[in-house]
């Protein structure tokens, strides 16, 4: 299972919603709209990728 990077929720990474390949790595998101709010600013969730999350946008 995948870690949503926006809002930090378990994904199988055959059933995403989306993903989006940033820096060499695939990242996978339980919505559309994740996925729309890690491409306006991927640097801010790369960083953050441990760090606790608010939920889904």
């Amino acid at each position: 299972m995948a870690k949503d990077p926006v809002c930090g929720m378990a994904v199988d990474e055959k059933k995403a919603a989306a993903s989006t390949g940033y820096q060499g790595k695939t990242y996978y998101f339980c919505a559309s709209a994740c996925k729309a709010t890690f491409q306006k600013d991927p640097g801010k969730y790369v960083t953050a990728e441990t760090a606790g999350k608010k939920g889904c946008a």
